[in-house]
């Protein structure tokens, strides 16, 4: 399998450092200043749920070789799905202001010798920062391109030694409404939980990301910790982790919970599996006018694949 999904590498020309702009030589090269950029807002793709954004196409060194197009900062911080603030995208950031992130612990336990509960400082002390850039594709058929800091899901499971009879790994997020006036919605079963495979969470490409541009993530991006893995859909990536746990048995999770038929629980990207609402075929780059194909495994198929090579993933979605 891993021949047949070609990993596409992300370049380090795709991001934009967060204070710098593109130099005059680059201009020269590059077009006009869009009018208005359309960036997929909600879940049924439609012109309806579009947002202007005003910016300049990137020249020939600010893009990779399928052209995908830088993201700034301030699309990363200012488009977000965290439904604990509120379901509005671009209200995410505001809502979430004043959001307490430390003090901070980690709980990692279950089916583990050493089960420990670790202050956020102590992670960051013992587990060596990274800078990993990765494709973000949402499963509303949107995606970005963002440099994550962090260190492997790996490398803190390791320090807990997970016993032979683990076979998952379950997440949990915060839970406080008081602070977070979404998880106050009956129509969600809070707090939110995720789940993965065992050899998923230990591949090399499982993130536990602290931050992003090389800054500490901020709340409307999971802060303090969150979890990336970029070869499944965005909603897989749980923000804000509480709790880390060990398990036997495949755990429940909130999206699957809710709607099995829509949010599977490997949730690989798959553009031959529509979302049962629209097609998973395309995908709108936040910046970008155009829908560009979506990659099998988010393009990170040739590390991936080997993880799914006995299953029909047009079953296991």
């Amino acid at each position: 399998m891993s021949n047949i999904y070609k990993s596409e590498p992300i370049r380090s020309s795709e991001i934009t450092p967060k204070q710098v702009y593109l130099s005059r030589r680059d201009f020269m090269n590059a077009a006009t200043v869009a009018a208005s950029a359309a960036l997929l807002a909600a879940c049924a793709p439609s012109a309806a749920d579009e947002i202007q954004n005003l910016r300049p196409v990137p020249s020939s060194t600010a893009a990779d070789e399928l052209g995908s197009i830088v993201n700034r900062y301030e699309d990363i911080t200012q488009y977000n799905n965290y439904y604990e603030f509120t379901v509005d995208k671009q209200l995410v950031a505001e809502e979430a202001k004043g959001f307490r992130v430390q003090p901070w612990t980690v709980e990692v336990g279950g089916l583990v010798n050493q089960p420990k509960t670790f202050g956020m400082e102590d992670l960051l002390k013992l587990l060596p920062q990274e800078e990993r850039i990765y494709r973000l594709r949402c499963v509303e058929a949107w995606s970005m391109v963002i440099p994550w800091q962090g260190f492997t899901l790996a490398s803190l499971l390791k320090l807990v030694e997970p016993t032979a009879d683990a076979k998952y790994v379950r997440f949990e997020s915060v839970y406080r409404p008081e602070e977070m006036r979404g998880q106050n919605s009956l129509l969600y079963p809070w707090p939110y939980q995720e789940g993965l495979r065992l050899d998923e969470a230990m591949h090399d490409l499982t993130l536990l990301a602290t931050g992003l541009y090389g800054e500490p993530n901020v709340p409307q991006n999971g802060a303090p910790i969150r979890l990336v893995v970029p070869w499944k859909y965005g909603f897989k990536s749980i923000k804000s982790i509480v709790k880390i746990e060990l398990v036997a048995e495949e755990p429940a999770t909130l999206w699957n919970h809710i709607a099995a038929n829509e949010y599977g629980f490997y949730a690989n990207v798959n553009p031959s599996v529509d979302h049962p609402r629209w097609s998973q075929a395309t995908e709108r780059r936040i910046g970008e006018l155009n829908r560009r194909p979506t990659l099998m495994f988010n393009g990170y198929g040739e590390q991936v694949a080997a993880l799914y090579e006995n299953m029909d993933l047009s079953v296991h979605y």
